[in-house]
C-alpha cells in the first residue's frame, strides 16, 4: 500500500489516526506524482477528483492511476453528480448550508464545468470565510477519460452500499478496470 497526498497537514492528520505501521505517503500531485510499484487498486474518494480544476489535470490523473495499476487492477472514484438540475435556468448559485454558524454557497460556471464552494463560519472568535475552486466532470466524461487511459467501466453505483445509479443519484462510486 502507498499514498499520494498534496498536503503535509493532511498527512499529519493521517498519522494521528494510524494504529499500525505507517502508510508510506509521497507528497505530490495526484495527476503527476509517481510512486514505485504497481497496484491492484487506486482510489480517489470524497470528491477528490474535483480538486483538479482543469480537464487536462483530470485526464492526467486517470492516466497516472492507470500507469500505477497492474493489468486487471481497479481505479475507484467516489464523487458527486453535479447538482445542476437543482439550479433554475440561468442561475449560478446554489446554497448547501444555512446554519446559525455556517453559510455555504456553490457558484457554478456551466461553460467551464467549474464551481467555487464559498463557506462563511461565524462564532465567538469572529468570522472566517473561504472560497475553494473545483471542476466537476459528468460520469460519462470520466468514462471517456478512463478509456483514453486504457481502462473500462466495470461498475457504477449511487453509493458505497452498491445501490443502483439512476438519473436521481446525487453521488456515484465508479470502478474502472485496467485492460
Amino acid at each position: 500500500m502507498s499514498g499520494i497526498e498534496l498536503s503535509r497537514a493532511m498527512v499529519d492528520e493521517l498519522r494521528k489516526k494510524e494504529t499500525g505501521a505507517p502508510l508510506p505517503v509521497t507528497i505530490g500531485d495526484m495527476a503527476t506524482t509517481r510512486v514505485s510499484g504497481s497496484f491492484s487498486l487506486v482510489a480517489l474518494v470524497f470528491n477528490t477528483i474535483d480538486n483538479l480544476t482543469t480537464q487536462e489535470a483530470q485526464v492526467a490523473c486517470f492516466q497516472n492511476a492507470a500507469d500505477h495499476l497492474e493489468t486487471g487492477g481497479r481505479f475507484v472514484i467516489e464523487t458527486l453528480v453535479p447538482p445542476l438540475q437543482r439550479l433554475p435556468f440561468g442561475e449560478t448559485n446554489l446554497a448547501f448550508a444555512a446554519d446559525d454558524d455556517h453559510i455555504g454557497v456553490d457558484t457554478f460556471d456551466v461553460v467551464t464545468q467549474t464551481y467555487t464552494s464559498r463557506h462563511v463560519w461565524s462564532g465567538a472568535s469572529g468570522k472566517t470565510a473561504v472560497a475553494i475552486p473545483f471542476r466537476y466532470a459528468w460520469p460519462a466524461e470520466m468514462d471517456l477519460m478512463a478509456r483514453m487511459a486504457g481502462m473500462e467501466l466495470e461498475h457504477r453505483w449511487a453509493g458505497w452500499d452498491r445501490s443502483p445509479f439512476t438519473n436521481r443519484s446525487t453521488r456515484h462510486v465508479s470502478v474502472w478496470r485496467k485492460v
